[in-house]
């Protein structure tokens, strides 16, 4: 039999971010981006979610190249992680390898991994692939899709995209891929992030102009946050201070880095003169002075939140200060957005955020851009990605009203094996694949019985017995002590923890005195019996902790 291309999404299926997905045809394979995902709630302590890179490392000798669409943080912030378990080549934009390059030296693994800098129209050759880089718009400048030749059709994937065309680094490449699509493409992979928003995405002009209406006639200081990678959106703001005759200092590690790497690489021109130091303002009139700083999403070491909360060591937000929020709360960042929102009306501050201000436009396809693309490339199959099941099936319907045969959209779950040959897409078995969890410097440790303990303990507290037991004759020498955290108060509870010293009594003495006692059945009755206990009194179930000790 035909050997069949493999496409197997290891992350951005049922969920935003951590996008990869690895294509594999016989004894090549190549990964497309390589994301971070972020902890939700009850994620307690974690730090970073990153993809499964089993299948990875087992395959590692076929791995041919990793190819990133652009150098936003779901898309680029597993690669240190990754590559310190398999390493290849790395191919990407000049500004995506330039933030690549800083989270690689942060990891102190620069110095092993190749990185391989194209610009829109290379084509790079990766074993039995060949993939084309075409330009697209999106949040962040140098972004691109990818058309990759394979022995059995061309496989287009978009990234994140838009159709923007009025956009500073010229309009997504349509032109090609309607050459693409007129030529015949095997199947598309195409974001889904904005498919329930009908209509078209606005243009990032138009936050231009938002910028523009509150910096005229404003005589305050303005602080302006956004998201620390969109250079375009960073760069009007350069502009428009400018324009009124303004400074800008700018304040946040993310949001200093972007910008000196957009600077070496030409990708932000700063008027002369334009940016001074954080620690300059004080000495200049409050008309005069804009700050760019990171937090639009509520982060809690991020630059406006410190201001907002009176932490910061350079700037504090006085009463009349104008914040412009020039960013949308990623789902489930909302109440922290909110928390910051609200301290800073405490503190007198003129507060824009609204979207009617016209300060925020998304970086992603709405309905009407998603159907010129079906139009244009003309898949003969298609595979949503990049979006919560919501997002996949609707995207899927949307190519099935735009003609596609039903049975050629394929959604697929994570891990998913789709099989391609010419005239079949079809999901063929599974691989390991789902969630690491980064909590510190450990990468894994975090499992789903650590997870559950950190939930149960942020729940319902803990309790520790303690005893010691002689070793001669098993006999109680002292306690049972009981300590509590976070479950009660322990001076308004000494009754309650008397009761528990005794039901914890009662439990040892009904295990017997002998010598050779077996220590885990009297720790089983002491949790049993002071759980039973504790429910029944104070309908709780903190995590009970015995600790023994024979002396």
């Amino acid at each position: 039999m035909a050997e069949k291309l493999k496409i197997i999404p290891l992350g951005g299926l049922d969920e935003i971010g951590k996008n990869i997905t690895v294509l594999e045809y016989g004894k090549d394979m190549i990964a497309i981006d390589c994301g971070v995902g972020f902890p939700d709630e009850e994620m307690y302590g974690v730090d970073l979610v990153i993809p499964d890179f089993t299948y990875l490392v087992q395959n590692a000798k076929k791995l041919r190249g990793m190819f990133i669409t652009h150098g936003h943080e779901d898309h680029i912030g597993s690669i240190p992680y990754c590559m310190q378990q398999v390493n290849c080549p790395i191919h990407g934009t000049a500004m995506t390898n330039g933030l690549i390059k800083l989270k690689l030296e942060e990891h102190r693994i620069a110095d092993k991994v190749k990185l391989i800098t194209h610009k829109p129209g290379d084509v790079v050759k990766a074993g039995c692939f060949t993939v084309e880089f075409i330009h697209v718009n999106h949040s962040i400048a140098d972004a691109v899709c990818f058309a990759i030749h394979t022995p059995v059709g061309t496989v287009i994937m978009t990234g994140d995209f838009k159709i923007d065309p009025t956009a500073k680094d010229g309009m997504i490449d349509l032109a090609r891929l309607g050459e693409l699509g007129n030529q015949g493409v095997l199947a598309l992979l195409a974001d889904s992030t904005n498919v329930e928003r009908q209509g078209y995405t606005p243009s990032e002009n138009i936050v231009a102009e938002g910028l523009d209406r509150q910096f005229k006639n404003c005589d305050q200081r303005i602080v302006v946050t956004t998201f620390a990678s969109n250079m375009h959106r960073i760069q009007a703001v350069l502009e428009t201070a400018t324009r009124y005759g303004r400074k800008v200092a700018v304040t946040g590690r993310s949001m200093e880095n972007m910008i000196k790497v957009a600077q070496e690489l030409g990708y932000i021109k700063v008027p002369a003169g334009t940016i001074v130091d954080i620690g300059a303002i004080k000495s200049l009139p409050k008309n005069k002075v804009v700050i760019v700083s990171t937090g639009s999403q509520g982060e809690n070491m991020s630059a406006l939140y410190r201001m907002a909360f009176s932490t910061h060591k350079q700037v504090d937000i006085m009463s009349g200060d104008r914040i412009i929020i020039s960013a949308s709360a990623i789902p489930g960042n909302e109440k922290a957005v909110s928390r910051i929102i609200n301290e800073l009306y405490r503190k007198g501050a003129d507060v824009v955020y609204e979207k009617s201000e016209g300060l925020h436009v998304s970086g992603h396809a709405c309905q009407e851009e998603l159907k010129i693309l079906h139009a244009l490339i003309k898949p003969k199959f298609f595979i949503p990605v990049h979006g919560e099941q919501r997002h996949l099936q609707l995207h899927g319907r949307l190519a099935v009203q735009m003609g596609m045969k039903e049975k050629n959209v394929t959604i697929a779950e994570l891990g998913d094996v789709i099989e391609l040959s010419g005239r079949s897409c079809k999901v063929n078995g599974a691989v390991q694949a789902g969630m690491v969890l980064v909590d510190g410097t450990g990468v894994g440790d975090v499992g789903s019985v650590v997870l559950r303990d950190r939930k149960h303990l942020a729940q319902d507290g803990m309790i520790v017995v303690c005893v010691n037991l002689s070793s001669q004759d098993g006999g109680i020498i002292s306690g049972p002590d009981i300590i509590t955290r976070g479950f009660i108060y322990v001076k308004e509870s000494e009754q309650l923890i008397e009761d528990l010293r005794e039901v914890a009594l009662e439990a040892i003495e009904r295990c017997g005195r002998r010598r050779s006692r077996d220590w885990a059945t009297v720790k089983s009755a002491i949790k049993n019996d002071l759980s039973g206990y504790l429910y029944k009194t104070t309908k709780r179930n903190p995590m009970i902790l015995p600790v023994i000790m024979e002396i």
